[in-house]
């Protein structure tokens, strides 16, 4: 748990996490406080990372100051530390399954504030976070090399180059690159397995699992890194489109236009490269479905939508799935390690095509 108005984006799960204070990379406001209370499984211990410790020099660290301790034995780990007493190494090692970390500041004019990442000693590497570069190996000095990203690196400063299909530069950020992938999902983190290959000329952006690659056009052949998962991370088989034996909607929309002339919506248009018009609940409709039926069950790893740019401008924004595998009893899709339905993100127009991942996949027949 977290408490305390300088607390910035912070995403706390059961093995690992990211914690960063307010405004981050921006500068930190003045007085303010923030208190996360890290806790790992019983019989596991935390494993700490100093991604960026950027807080304004004092002596003593009397202006602003970051502070680990072990609440159960009432003792400092480390700390305070600040720009003029910064850690002696980027990663923390505790014999504990709980930490807590204080970061306060009063008036000061610099300082980007504090990115910090944890994971649980069952998790092999360094549980580092390799978008700081600090924690992770060395990506020049290997083909093939593992890191373990951890919870939230979704939301941290940093752009990502390329996309799931065209391999990544070799300045993407890389879990924000595996999350964009839907190697890992961001609310859980995991091991990824990268390589390092021959890079294209021309990387087309792209919007999925909720974070948007760049554009890029490259002088030559440049490094990519191509996020593989691990033995415990499936892929996705973003290429093994899957076919849909019969659609089947709640309702669908008649248009009618001036001339009286009859357009229909139907499910059956909703197939992602449909020529024309796609399909559209009735207008009146409070709520709204739309259901694949895949002929037999299948492992059902993701999703890709599109809007609809026929004469109108349509899209979804976001939507939640449920599956079935009689068509009769069906569940909701709950993520990873949720106990509430998920909200996928869907498209901002009717142009660009935005992929959303199952982790873990859907084994179903019937998907709504």
């Amino acid at each position: 748990v977290s408490t305390g108005n300088g607390c910035g984006h912070t995403l706390l799960a059961p093995h690992s996490g990211t914690l960063s204070s307010k405004n981050y990379p921006g500068t930190y406001p003045n007085h303010t406080m923030c208190l996360w209370r890290l806790q790992a499984p019983p019989g596991t211990s935390l494993l700490l990372v100093f991604g960026d410790v950027d807080l304004e020099p004092s002596e003593r660290c009397a202006h602003s100051s970051l502070l680990l301790s072990d609440p159960q034995a009432g003792t400092a780990y480390a700390g305070p530390y600040c720009r003029n007493s910064v850690p002696p190494a980027p990663l923390l090692v505790t014999n504990s399954s709980s930490v807590t970390v204080l970061f306060n500041s009063t008036s000061h004019r610099s300082g980007r504030g504090l990115l910090l990442s944890y994971a649980t000693s069952q998790h092999p590497g360094e549980g580092g976070i390799p978008w700081g570069g600090r924690a992770s190996p060395d990506p020049s000095l290997a083909v093939h090399f593992s890191v373990y990203c951890p919870a939230g690196c979704k939301d941290i400063h940093g752009d990502i180059w390329g996309n799931p299909s065209q391999g990544y530069r070799d300045t993407s950020v890389l879990c924000k690159a595996a999350v964009h992938a839907g190697v890992i999902a961001d609310e859980l983190g995991g091991q990824v397995t990268l390589s390092r290959e021959k890079g294209i000329t021309l990387y087309e952006s792209a919007f999925a699992n909720g974070l948007h690659s760049k554009r890029w056009v490259s002088r030559g052949l440049a490094a990519t890194q191509n996020c593989h998962p691990s033995v415990s991370n499936p892929p996705m088989a973003c290429d093994d489109v899957l076919k849909v034996a019969a659609f089947n909607a709640s309702s669908w929309w008649h248009e009618v236009d001036e001339l009286g002339q009859v357009t229909a919506w139907v499910a059956e248009r909703a197939a992602l490269n449909t020529t024309g018009h796609s399909w559209a609940a009735e207008p009146s409709a409070e709520t709204a479905w739309l259901e694949l039926d895949l002929g037999t069950r299948r492992n059902v790893t993701g999703i890709i939508t599109k809007g609809s740019s026929e004469q109108h401008d349509y899209y979804v924004t976001s939507y939640q799935v449920s599956s079935s595998r009689d068509g009769k009893n069906w569940k909701p899709y709950r993520g990873s390690a949720s106990q509430e339905d998920k909200i996928f993100e869907g498209n901002a127009d009717s142009l660009g095509e935005v992929s959303n991942a199952f982790i873990p996949p859907i084994i179903a027949r019937y998907v709504r």
